[in-house]
């Protein structure tokens, strides 16, 4: 994934909107992904009901005897989180009342940590290269200042405690305990650290190249976090419907409306509402669509698959979320062609790489194509990565980026290529197309125009090249001619021409 964000169990205040007590009369069946700034445990808070939880709220502080209330309904709260997802209490857990403040020098502390900080930075950059960020924007800025407005309660796996919140009244907490509390169970059974680490390994800052395996896992890590928030999120939602009688599993209305509801945020969100389409959907998909993998596993499978049995026999990437119906399947997709990349991009420096997978290509679509053509075309995904460079010794340079990407059928591949052509014009100010085959005409088969061929283009930041071929989508971005060529030549090898070395 390309943006990887700091994993501590937060629940943000758009992450959850308490559902109506009275579910719809037909309300039957279950509805079926960045990396950011967290530690494991932590997980998107979520405001309850009308409390607000802007910066104007820090000096409204509960009184002595709410917090106590509160303290008082853990256990209670615990026990219902156990019961629902079958995983067993093996202690008690740690509960402290905490401020604004201190929520966000814990948020602060482990954005700031060089690697992590690092490693911000750099996917601040990739995005910005792929159009999917403002390139005034500053991500890190942005992550603080969101999280001081949105945060409603967390779990910190280091510490094995529940933090709650001193300006949000106890009965506005208590569905965000059922939350943080089921992140204390997953914890007390698998361990939440080592289970949010796996796969989690920054290809960019490695000194060895990547390899097909390093591409199949770096996804692995934002599956698991899916996993972790969708499971909490049918525990905050049992919760809040146990009065009515009902549940996930039998409200899918309720449970549509709210993760509607998760993207466009509250009234007081301001941060949160400003914020670009893929900081949104980046921050919300563990939520989103964890939420549906968790409902779609409980209706299929039962509670212990769904809870301890996804544990034992995790996702590996955003495609198997997004689709609980190939995770269920046992899917496993071709490897995707590597380069020589030592070779290829001798005169560069490696800046970052990573997978796009069927998560960021939904977004690019969307971006530059609009909702409704990336619901058509993203579930034909099947497999991507970029590799992001720079000239040796020019750190200032503009990123030369590397993409491949590979589609169900020619057909789809060419339309993505369609795409992604499009969303060139906004993401330079100068682009002069130099040459191209001409493309076929649309088919009446299909809702998306088409690009096969060879096209090039020249922009204020170099050569832009994009080949669509088969059903691979090769693209450089301000790469020189000779690396276009090898890159060409391993990718489609028997295109490969004579190169002067």
């Amino acid at each position: 994934m390309m943006l990887v964000f700091v994993s501590t169990s937060f629940l943000l205040a758009g992450s959850q909107e308490q559902p109506p007590k009275t579910p719809p009369a037909s309300s039957q069946g279950a509805g079926s992904s960045a990396k950011t700034a967290a530690k494991p445990g932590d997980s998107p808070g979520a405001k309850t009901g009308a409390q607000s939880a802007t910066p104007d709220d820090a000096e409204k502080k509960i009184s002595p005897q709410a917090a106590e209330e509160l303290f008082r309904s853990v256990d209670e709260i615990l026990k219902f989180a156990s019961k629902d997802t079958a995983l067993p209490i093996h202690q008690d857990v740690q509960r402290r009342l905490v401020n604004r403040d201190e929520v966000v020098a814990f948020v602060r502390k482990h954005m700031e940590e060089d690697e992590d900080a690092q490693r911000l930075r750099r996917s601040e950059l990739v995005l910005k290269k792929f159009g999917l960020l403002p390139r005034d924007f500053d991500l890190q800025t942005f992550l603080i200042a969101l999280l001081r407005e949105q945060v409603a309660g967390y779990y910190d796996p280091q510490a094995k405690t529940v933090n709650l919140l001193d300006w949000i009244e106890p009965e506005q907490q208590k569905p965000v305990l059922a939350h943080e509390l089921t992140h204390a169970l997953q914890d007390q059974s698998f361990g939440l650290e080592k289970y949010m680490k796996v796969g989690d390994t920054d290809l960019g800052a490695s000194q060895k190249e990547p390899t097909v395996q390093d591409i199949e896992d770096d996804e692995q890590s934002t599956a698991h976090q899916a996993v972790v928030e969708g499971q909490a999120m049918v525990v905050l939602l049992d919760y809040e419907l146990a009065p009515t009688g009902q549940s996930v599993t039998d409200s899918p209305q309720i449970v549509q409306a709210l993760k509607a509801g998760m993207l466009v945020g509250t009234a007081d969100s301001v941060e949160y509402r400003n914020a670009p389409l893929y900081i949104k959907e980046a921050l919300t998909f563990p939520y989103r669509y964890g939420l549906d993998f968790e409902a779609e596993l409980l209706t299929r499978m039962g509670k212990e698959k769904a809870y301890a049995g996804v544990f034992k026999n995790p996702p590996r990437s955003t495609r198997e979320i997004m689709e609980p119906t190939v995770y269920l399947s046992g899917e496993k997709l071709p490897p995707m062609p590597l380069l020589d990349f030592k070779n290829d991009f001798k005169s560069y420096d490696k800046f970052d790489v990573g997978a796009v997978g069927e998560f960021d290509s939904a977004i690019l679509i969307d971006q530059y194509a609009g909702v409704e053509v990336s619901k058509h075309l993203y579930p034909s995904w099947r497999g991507g990565y970029y590799y992001a460079v720079r000239p040796k010794g020019d750190a200032k340079a503009p990123l030369g980026v590397f993409y491949l990407s590979r589609w169900s059928s020619p057909e789809k591949a060419a339309e993505f290529a369609f795409v992604y052509a499009k969303g060139l014009k906004s993401r330079y100010a100068h682009l002069r197309n130099v040459e191209g085959e001409e493309k076929p005409p649309k088919s009446s088969n299909y809702t998306v125009e088409t690009l096969t061929g060879k096209h090039t283009w020249l922009t204020e930041e170099g050569t832009v090249f994009l080949e669509a071929k088969g059903d691979l989508v090769l693209v450089g971005e301000g790469l020189d001619e000779i690396t276009n060529g090898k890159v060409e030549g391993e990718i489609f090898p028997a295109e490969q021409k004579a190169l002067v070395h």
